[in-house]
């Protein structure tokens, strides 16, 4: 299960609706890659479809797909968005990750 915060979800909502997309029926997708300067690092865009082998999440009314090799990476993170001084985005608050790089966009086990 993947969290989302509620100022993430404020967010999402924003940037769906920017996007032409609909936050009551389309999908936020995340994933994860090979790459980035920890090993592996986090995917995240909207998706008006989901795939056979996604795993589907409903939290805090945001509708959530993975793929099932990303899901054993992420279970039990949390998507937060901070609009702090060191920048503004998304940041994945993950108890699966043993490291994370200095910009928090990737990570490894």
């Amino acid at each position: 299960m993947i969290q989302v915060s509620e100022i993430a979800k404020t967010k999402v909502i924003e940037l769906m609706k920017d996007d032409g997309f609909d936050a009551t029926k389309d999908y936020v997708r995340v994933g994860v890659k090979s790459g980035g300067c920890s090993g592996l690092s986090y995917e995240l865009k909207f998706d008006k479809e989901q795939h056979e082998s996604d795993k589907v999440f409903e939290n805090n009314d945001i509708k959530i797909i993975v793929d099932k090799k990303s899901f054993l990476y992420l279970v039990g993170t949390t998507l937060e968005y901070s609009g702090g001084l060191n920048g503004t985005g998304f940041v994945f608050k993950n108890p699966n990750a043993n490291r994370t790089c200095g910009c928090g966009e990737s990570f490894s086990l």
